[in-house]
């Protein structure tokens, strides 16, 4: 029997909507004042996707590597300035620098790695595979970086006096600031890590359920998820390892001093 995936009718789409005019409604009446940011987010949501479509349908009809390229490389440093938003906290220019270093060392040697390693795709900018693969990717890596800065700048800054005290008493910097950096390592893996466990038992993940709806062996499709949440848990521990490696020392200066924010 042949499977060929289901059209989803304008008005049938559209009812899916309602779902966020209830979620509109629930709100309102708990005066939680967030109406504005669901509406918000929504039209940004349905824009975005549509366009999206668009584009990857011209590229799929004929990719150019140089494109693909560039819609990696954009999706990249998009990701770059969503995590200097998303974290409310100030930060420095050191800092922002060690975010970007990490989100690309770590997000485009996975990719690579994966591209040319474990599935081996031809050629290497099948826009089919590359462009939601590297969506991914990134995507779970900004997730897991904006976690690990939030806990490493309200660490720091909670647990300054403390900082401050060990380095009086002769502790290097690394060590003065190792509990806060390794919580903010474990809070930014642990979602990465918690979404594995329920894998296959509590949730089918998104792209196995796509392969699926369109036909594809579920065996097939299980081979390519388990690829791709190998991917995106080496793509998070490296930005995030990275990250913490090197982001702590932008507190302090070149005498190891502790720098007041």
């Amino acid at each position: 029997m042949e499977n060929v995936i289901r059209d989803i009718e304008l008005w049938r789409l559209a009812a899916g909507y309602l779902f966020i005019i209830l979620l509109i409604a629930f709100v309102r009446w708990r005066g939680l004042n967030r109406e504005i940011r669901i509406i918000v987010s929504t039209a940004r949501m349905t824009i975005q996707l549509v366009l999206v479509g668009y584009i990857l349908t011209y590229i799929f009809e004929d990719p150019n590597p140089y494109i693909i390229t560039f819609i990696v490389l954009f999706m990249l440093t998009f990701s770059i300035f969503n995590t200097y938003k998303q974290v409310a906290k100030p930060l420095s220019r050191k800092l922002k620098q060690i975010i970007a270093l990490s989100m690309t060392a770590g997000s485009l040697l996975t990719l690579l790695y994966f591209n040319f390693v474990v599935i081996h795709f031809q050629p290497w900018y099948e826009p089919h595979y590359l462009i939601p693969i590297a969506g991914m990717i990134i995507g779970n890596s900004m997730t897991g970086i904006t976690l690990g800065v939030k806990n490493l700048v309200e660490g720091i800054e909670k647990e300054k006096h403390l900082i401050e005290g060990a380095l009086m008493l002769g502790a290097k910097p690394e060590a003065a600031t190792k509990s806060v950096v390794n919580s903010a390592f474990d809070s930014a893996i642990l979602p990465t890590i918690n979404s594995m466990v329920g894998m296959g038992i509590v949730f089918l993940p998104g792209m196995m359920t796509g392969q699926i709806l369109a036909g594809i062996n579920p065996i097939i499709a299980i081979e390519y998820q388990i690829a791709v949440l190998l991917g995106i848990a080496g793509s998070v521990a490296l930005t995030v390892m990275i990250f913490t490696l090197f982001g702590y020392k932008t507190f302090f200066n070149d005498r190891q001093q502790f720098i007041n924010k």
